[in-house]
């Protein structure tokens, strides 16, 4: 379905691309010095049709970059929660070690050998 979805999605898109192309392959040449319009220090001339593909990718580019700078907070909180469920497995696993110590013991018939109790101060 997933499979599907995509293609009916990427196939008239790609369509589109190919035809976009097409239409505009004549050259554009994007001058970056402003100053000088006889002869820029700086220019490029592409066909248009790249330079429709280099503002998408742009912004698409950027939009990730946002995205990702955004929801750095949910990754923070996921590490952060991922350190405290390892913590918490480590004391799970700490503590049923002791539970198999102590069963062993009793299944000997030996006396189980118990921390002391912690002292209270009044």
């Amino acid at each position: 379905m997933k499979r599907l979805l995509s293609l009916a999605i990427l196939g008239p898109l790609g369509v589109a691309l190919v035809v976009l192309s097409i239409a505009n392959r004549q050259p554009v040449t994007l001058r970056l010095d402003p100053l000088s319009e006889a002869a820029p220090a700086l220019s490029v001339t592409w066909p248009f049709f790249a330079f429709l593909f280099a503002a998408a990718l742009a912004g698409i580019a950027i939009g990730g970059i946002g995205v990702w700078i955004g929801q750095g907070r949910h990754r923070k909180a996921a590490r952060l929660q991922r350190a405290e469920a390892e913590r918490w497995r480590a004391k799970a696993d700490e503590i049923g070690e002791r539970a198999d110590a102590l069963a062993a013991e009793l299944a000997a018939g030996k006396a189980p050998s118990l921390p002391a109790a912690p002292s209270r101060a009044a």
